[in-house]
């Protein structure tokens, strides 16, 4: 940890007590900072705040009382889950106080230099294949960000000889103000948390912010197929470095006559690949460019790229059940993260596991995609909408079930072998879980039984 961090001898709020809040409060706190921590949760129900209350941390518990502002504070550290519509939040904007996510206070006190990746699908693979890249490489690489670890409790330990490899998401990168990657990578920008941001504009802004503060002397790894990628990046200082899965670049990272180049030089042939899926070519891609830049070998990453079969809930092979192949790809949330889980069957049979929360959109989208789906099993908020586009593919066999526990027997009934049982939800699962860690878990122990 930096020996003098900026955060010395502020009093600061911190408004939210999940991973990242509460781990903010603990680090301001051990910095010397005189902190009081705000949740809705009651403190009764609210193990955070009770453990941020034996370490003599004051606690405001039970809701976001605006008066807490009547208090004289130098700064805001917002949970990223929180909206900026948060009265609490909008009065602390008004009184021009600074707000920040925690990824900041992570930057601030860092010695080590930090890899970023940030986009609206692929992130944490694409963030776990750099880190496993450099550490097949010898080097001493540390995970954190959006991906579960909290990245101001890894950023403490952190070496200046170490990377620090961070999944961000648009939420983080919203409250930032001096952070700055060595390394950025930007892989793509679809519609998504637009019940957030408001617009489409305010999230690709939000996702900008990675490049925000680079200068010269750091990299912009882009994606060169999405052009609102190259529109955003278009003005950044830092130095752009293209991947493309569709054009041969001669610089950067790209594919041609299938094999996976760096700045012309062959690294692997994509037949030696395991990872399934053309959208999963584009992180391979992504995670090529970081990870030379940060000095890996060509050697190390192929040995990452033979071996790598996939993230938990992120199109992860599961099981084989009597000749079915179960695929848990929970973590897409989105239309387009299970547009490009199903592109990655186009060939096989597909029994779609798929629902979750309304957020008011409709799945016509979809339509191009469920060629190969031979029935579906839908269960959550949107099972009638998705149902309706089944209709519409022609597709006969559709069944509703309360949740994704009883979709898995449901959708090995219905299968034969040969057969690839997909959960690709295309929705967020809070409408029946609390996370899509929680969904994929539960596919994944009713694939088990099954066995």
């Amino acid at each position: 940890m930096k020996p003098t961090p900026f955060y010395q001898h502020r009093r600061v709020l911190v408004i939210g007590l999940a991973k990242s809040g509460a781990a903010a409060a603990r680090l301001l706190a051990e910095l010397g900072v005189e902190v009081v921590a705000n949740d809705q949760k009651p403190l009764e129900e609210n193990a955070e705040a009770k453990k941020l209350e034996q370490l003599g941390i004051r606690v405001v518990c039970g809701g976001h009382p605006l008066e807490l502002l009547d208090e004289p504070f130098d700064l805001v550290v917002k949970n990223p889950g929180i909206p900026y519509t948060n009265p609490l939040v909008e009065k602390a904007l008004e009184k021009g106080l600074p707000i920040v996510t925690e990824v900041e206070l992570a930057y601030r006190i860092s010695e080590a230099p930090f890899i970023s990746i940030t986009g609206s699908n692929g992130k944490t693979t694409t963030t776990t294949l750099i880190y496993e890249m450099l550490k097949a490489d010898g080097q001493d690489p540390l995970l954190a960000g959006n991906i579960g670890l909290v990245a101001c409790e890894v950023a403490k330990e952190a070496k200046p000889d170490q990377w620090l490899v961070t999944e961000l998401s648009s939420f983080q990168l919203a409250g930032i103000d001096e952070f700055r990657p060595r390394i950025a990578v930007l892989l793509n920008i679809f519609d998504a948390h637009l019940d957030y941001h408001g617009t489409k504009e305010a999230y690709a802004a939000a996702k900008a912010n990675i490049f925000r503060n680079q200068t010269a002397h750091d990299y912009a790894v882009v994606n060169a197929d999405d052009p609102l990628v190259m529109d955003i990046v278009s003005s950044v200082r830092a130095q752009k470095v293209l991947f493309s899965v569709t054009k041969p670049l001669g610089e950067g990272a790209y594919v041609q006559d299938g094999t996976v180049y760096w700045n012309g030089e062959s690294v692997i042939q994509i037949a030696d690949i395991v990872l399934p899926g053309q959208h999963n070519l584009e992180n391979i891609l992504a995670a090529v460019a970081a990870a030379k830049l940060a000095g890996a070998s060509n050697e190390a990453i192929r040995r990452v790229l033979t071996t790598f079969t996939g993230v938990k809930h992120r199109l992860q092979y599961v099981a084989e059940v009597d000749g079915r192949r179960f695929y848990n790809d929970s973590k897409a949330t989105n239309i387009l993260a299970t547009q490009k889980a199903l592109a990655a069957f186009a060939d096989e049979p597909v029994i779609l596991l798929a629902g979750g929360l309304d957020r008011g959109n409709e799945f016509d989208a979809l339509l191009p995609y469920l060629q190969q789906v031979k029935a579906m099993v839908l269960f959550g908020q949107t099972a009638a909408k998705i149902g309706r586009v089944a209709r519409e593919a022609g597709i006969e066999t559709v069944e509703y079930v309360d949740n994704v526990e009883k979709a898995v027997p449901v959708a090995f009934r219905l299968s034969e072998p040969g057969d690839v049982i997909l959960l690709s939800p295309a929705c967020a699962s809070w409408d029946q879980y609390k996370t899509f860690e929680e969904r994929g878990d539960i596919f994944i122990n009713a694939v088990h039984k099954l066995k």
